[in-house]
């Protein structure tokens, strides 16, 4: 990769240092695929800081890097593709181990956001069926058990619960699981 050239020794330092940063990170990468990454990195850079000509050296690259964002942050999910590639290219148990490791999170994440999901779905169906089905959907209790949803058989000598406020707690509860989906949504792409 060939290193941008600044100017400014205080542009220059940041470049550096940004860079160092990144590299450090990439660490756990082929050399083939660090030094890409480095690239396009290098790439936005230069190609953002030359698009800006009217603005100080300092404050284009501070832009640059801005959009960016911090390597520690943008990098992870890089990293994380590109080992499953070396992964699946190598046969490696080393790199495979490291690939399930760095999206283990991602991936337990998104499964919970996903039933979460497939729940939002879930409740408004339920709301339908009580309207449709009212004396076979709801939350029943007795003969020491417990059901809840749409019971068309094997709810005799239970009671259902709730009533017609069924309808306002399911509504409630994709209220709920909505602003959950998306906070979380939110903070997994913050990280």
């Amino acid at each position: 990769m060939k290193r941008i050239e600044f100017s400014s020794p205080e542009a220059q330092r940041i470049y550096d240092n940004y860079i160092r940063r990144s590299a450090r990170i990439l660490a756990i990468l082929s050399d083939e695929d660090k030094e890409d990454c480095l690239m396009e990195i290098n790439s936005h850079i230069y190609e953002f800081v030359e698009a800006h000509p009217h603005e100080s050296e300092i404050t284009r690259l501070l832009n640059a890097l801005e959009r960016l964002g911090e390597p520690e942050q943008t990098l992870r999910e890089v990293i994380a593709t590109k080992k499953i590639d070396q992964a699946v290219k190598t046969f490696n148990l080393k790199h495979l181990i490291q690939a399930l490791a760095l999206n283990f999170r991602n991936g337990i994440a998104y499964v919970v956001l996903s039933v979460m999901t497939l729940l939002l779905i879930a409740f408004p169906s339920l709301i339908v069926l009580k309207i449709v089905y009212p004396d076979d959907t709801g939350y029943f209790r007795g003969n020491g058990e417990s059901n809840f949803g749409y019971i068309a058989v094997g709810h005799e000598g239970q009671t259902e619960m709730l009533g017609f406020w069924f309808i306002p707690m399911m509504l409630g509860f994709c209220a709920v699981f909505y602003a959950i989906i998306i906070l979380c949504l939110a903070l997994l792409r913050r990280k």
